[in-house]
């Protein structure tokens, strides 16, 4: 067990566990330097989209982000953007995390600060794990099994701990019974009853019910540990303290961040984490198109909020510098919820209009066209969840995006609106490209006699404008664009916050179209108890099928998008386990 300050020898052979396990799919699909220390040199065009960019051992240098975005939140408890997840795995670690592996096989589950994935028992309702020797916080102090149970009861806090998902309360705490540790009366706040600690190795979890996905849940940021002496709860965010290879010297909001090497983790005792740099930066800035400058500059090396390049960056690096692009596939869905209860959105032939009449080729172009903008899509499941498949019931891709303008006068006239209706459709300004395609979709309905009036909303105030369903009622929102990816790769984790009726909430709503049928609910059950994934993708399949028969959502793109890698990045791989993002925890640079 030795820290990482003693031993190049033992650093450099602890890098190699995580980057041998890539050389392969490097050697298929990436590029770079044939000796493996990565030179300086752009990779190729998709490099990092097919394999393994510049694959590396090297350690040192900065490596440096830029984003438009500030995170969510540092606190690991109060994380919900996918970027913030991935780049927390450099100060956060799990019982369980993904794979540093590129493409769907990063969704494979692996021991973290376990020794091994669960003990599964008691017919799938109790958990059972063995903490890893040598798994030290910051201050060199052990990280035991009360602490990784502290910091996973912070989530019950929602007065103090806001944002956050919720599924580890779902599971243990149904009917939210506990508090949570500031109202914790116990004399060690540990008063989850759900969570056994038996010893500082041992921690034993008891499900309210199976739940197949459990092990899923604890992979997410929120399933960290915590420190009870360095909590200081709603500011927790401004110095998170570090279990991981890097811990915060400074964090600034909406300004930026500096972390550097944590000397207390030891490398021998984490088999995901690369760690590469010796410091990383991240700068907000929030002009789009300075951004892009920036990168291909060389002043940045990756995008932090990897959404894309804009317009105009875009067309100069793929003109100029295209080895250093990667047009990646995400796991993100652009679609639109129909409100199925503002009328007449409640009658579903209405909402079958819609999806007739709309022009997908049309979104796809104002989008960035199949490389830039994705593929169509079909149905509300994204290729990397395991249940996907190509069903297709409105026909879509056999009439090549165009509108069936006679299907969808047939489906007016069966909803009683021969002539068309008035509505209005939502969408987020600082969102790119999400009014434009509203527009496009305006103009295809107009054909049809369907009138639409496009409302651009603040995407930060979404939460409580169309996540609001009284708010969506009152201002007779029936057609919301959005987007979506997986909270984890399966059915549950992408779908069940869209359109589970008992996910329906009356602020932060994602189940838009107000979803609420027997049959799909019981979908997600009957899923949840499959502790085989397969039996469970076939259960999810089902469930999508039956989503899409009901024409709540009208999915149009699986989104793809253009990202710039720095010529100094080595180790660039896209994980579907984040969404098409790069792996950042495995990034490394060239000094």
């Amino acid at each position: 067990m030795t820290p990482l300050r003693s031993s190049r020898t033992q650093r450099i052979a602890g890098a190699a566990l995580v980057v041998a396990a890539l050389t392969a799919t490097a050697a298929c699909g990436g590029g770079g330097s044939k000796d493996g220390e990565g030179d300086g040199k752009a990779a190729g065009y998709n490099a990092g989209a097919k394999g393994i960019a510049n694959p590396s051992t090297k350690q040192g240098g900065t490596l440096k982000f830029i984003g438009k975005q500030d995170f969510d939140s540092t606190d690991p408890q109060r994380q919900y953007y996918g970027m913030a997840w991935d780049f927390s795995r450099f100060y956060a670690r799990q019982l369980i995390s993904y794979a540093p592996k590129p493409g769907q096989a990063s969704a494979e589950l692996v021991p973290d600060l376990a020794q091994a994935k669960g003990e599964i028992s008691n017919d799938g309702k109790t958990y059972t794990y063995r903490l890893r020797e040598g798994i030290a916080w910051e201050d060199g102090t052990p990280i035991t099994s009360k602490d990784i149970k502290y910091g996973i009861q912070r989530t019950w806090a929602t007065d103090v701990i806001t944002g956050g998902p919720s599924y580890l309360r779902q599971v243990l705490d149904p009917k939210g019974e506990y508090k949570g540790p500031y109202k914790d009366t116990t004399p060690d706040k540990l008063g989850l009853k759900a969570i056994q600690t038996p010893d500082d190795k041992t921690i034993v979890f008891n499900l309210a019910a199976p739940n197949g996905d459990f092990e899923q849940m604890l992979a997410m940021p929120s399933g960290s540990p915590v420190k009870k002496e360095k909590d200081t709860a709603g500011k927790y965010q401004l110095k998170p303290f570090s279990s991981g290879p890097y811990k915060f010297e400074s964090y600034t909001p909406k300004k930026g961040a500096v972390l550097v090497r944590n000397d207390k983790w030891q490398r021998a005792s984490d088999q995901i984490r690369a760690a590469l740099p010796d410091k990383i930066t991240v700068t907000i800035n929030s002009n789009i198109e300075a951004i892009d400058e920036l990168l291909i500059k060389g002043e940045y090396d990756l995008d932090l909020n990897a959404t894309g390049m804009g317009q105009a960056g875009r067309t100069k690096a793929l003109t100029k510098h295209k080895a250093n692009l990667d047009n990646i596939e995400t796991s993100f869905i652009r679609y639109v919820d129909i409100a199925t209860k503002v009328a007449p959105f409640d009658n579903i032939e209405c909402r079958k209009a819609v999806i007739y009449a709309a022009d997908y080729q049309s979104m796809q172009t104002v989008r960035g066209g199949p490389d830039a903008g994705g593929e169509i899509a079909t149905n509300m499941l994204p290729k990397s969840i395991k249940g996907s498949d190509d069903y297709d019931p409105y026909g879509i891709l056999a009439r090549k995006g165009k509108p069936d303008t006679a299907k969808a006068k047939a489906a007016l006239k069966a909803c009683g609106k021969p002539n068309g209706f008035s509505t209005t459709i939502s969408a987020r300004s600082n969102n790119p490209g999400e009014v434009q395609t509203a527009e496009a979709l305006q103009q295809s309905l107009r054909a049809v006699g369907i009138k639409t009036e496009v409302e651009s909303i603040d995407g930060a105030e979404s939460s409580s404008i169309t996540g609001s369903p009284a708010v969506v009622k009152q201002r007779g929102l029936g057609l919301v664009m959005t987007g979506w990816g997986p909270d984890f790769p399966t059915g549950q984790g992408f779908s069940q916050p869209l359109v589970d009726g008992r996910f329906i909430a009356p602020n932060g709503n994602y189940n838009v179209s107000e979803t609420n049928d027997p049959k799909i609910n019981k979908f997600f059950d009957d899923a949840l108890k499959e502790t085989d994934p397969g039996k469970a993708a076939t259960i999810y399949q089902q469930m999508n099928h039956a989503v899409a028969d009901l024409a709540v959502q009208m999915p149009f793109i699986y989104e793809k998008n253009f990202t710039w890698r720095g010529s100094r990045l080595t180790n660039a791989y896209s994980t579907a386990a984040y969404n098409g993002r790069y792996d950042y925890v495995s990034l490394g640079v060239v000094k």
